[in-house]
């Protein structure tokens, strides 16, 4: 079986090992073109590229993959594995392949189709997660399941852990639907459209916190945002207004303080939110290093959060 595999994201690497050392090694990578990375914008290829490099595969950068359509089927290809790739694939690439274009997506669905999938998932408090394998259609993410792997969200896990483990699920999932691909006995399941959640990409700007919200669920924002887009407050300190990045684990208090207030009487840095206190353990102050709480409170004096 001639695989062409289409990704980009380093979630993406367990899978595209496991069909290198078990086999059927890709006849392709398509990933993204290398980028400027840095103060000094040095041209960086994806991770995933050196893997293929090293292993002798070939490399497919285009820029637009819709203008690479006549390249890719010189290489004859009976199916497309992709996962994070960044591009939408236009419908003629998506038919290419001669058994079948799937795609490996970090949730169970069709609960959160879209980018921030781990991030949501852990940020509104569910118990599970996942890996779907499934068809890839011109809509986004709206193709026949052909099987999910589920596994618990662990107390406390951030959204970097999650991403982790969830690679390393995704290589499981796909080597488990490659025989049934190839077989042509791979079952397909319409999903529930009912069902649907839809999750935009995240931008910096969204991990501002809003404390009206509970401190249970600032605490689950805060490990869900963990390390991209991290999460951060606008204090006031010392008279002025200053970005404090939070990091965590943080501490849920019991307590009924207004909302946005700060306490540092007892020496920790405790803020109110529209439910229960928010107990911060490490931070990063506007042009400083991260440091823990004891040290951040050494010498400035925070006054309040500035509310978005």
């Amino acid at each position: 079986m001639r695989i062409a595999f289409f990704g980009t994201g380093e979630i993406a690497i367990p899978a595209f090992r496991r069909l290198i050392e078990a086999g059927p090694a890709p006849v392709l990578l398509v990933t993204q073109p290398d980028k400027p990375v840095g103060r000094h914008h040095t041209l960086t290829p994806p991770a995933i590229k050196t893997v293929a490099l090293e292993a002798g595969i070939p490399v497919l950068q285009p820029e637009k993959v819709r203008n690479a359509i006549e390249e890719l089927a010189a290489y004859d290809i009976d199916l497309m594995v992709v996962m994070a790739y960044g591009q939408i694939l236009p419908l003629k690439l998506i038919k290419l392949p001669r058994i079948a274009c799937i795609n490996l997506h970090a949730s169970l669905l069709p609960r959160y189709r879209g980018a921030a999938c781990i991030q949501a998932a852990i940020d509104s408090g569910d118990e599970e997660t996942g890996i779907t394998v499934m068809h890839v259609v011109k809509q986004l993410d709206a193709g026949d399941i052909i099987l999910a792997k589920s596994i618990p969200i662990l107390p406390g896990e951030t959204g970097g852990h999650l991403h982790d483990r969830l690679a390393g699920v995704a290589a499981d999932a796909m080597a488990d639907a490659l025989q049934p691909l190839a077989a042509g006995t791979a079952s397909r399941t319409p999903q529930d459209e009912n069902l649907v959640s839809y999750i935009p990409k995240l931008e910096r700007e969204d991990g501002r916190l809003d404390f009206t919200k509970t401190a249970n669920e600032l605490e689950r924002r805060i490990r869900a945002y963990d390390p991209w887009p991290g999460t951060y407050v606008v204090i006031r300190e010392d008279g002025k207004e200053r970005r404090l990045k939070i990091f965590p684990p943080v501490e849920v208090v019991e307590g009924t303080p207004g909302t946005g207030e700060i306490d540092t009487s007892s020496g920790s840095l405790l803020i109110g939110c529209g439910e229960d206190v928010l107990k911060l353990l490490e931070v990063q102050p506007e042009g400083a290093r991260r440091m823990n709480v004891s040290d951040y409170l050494r010498g400035r004096k925070p006054e309040r959060i500035i509310p978005d």
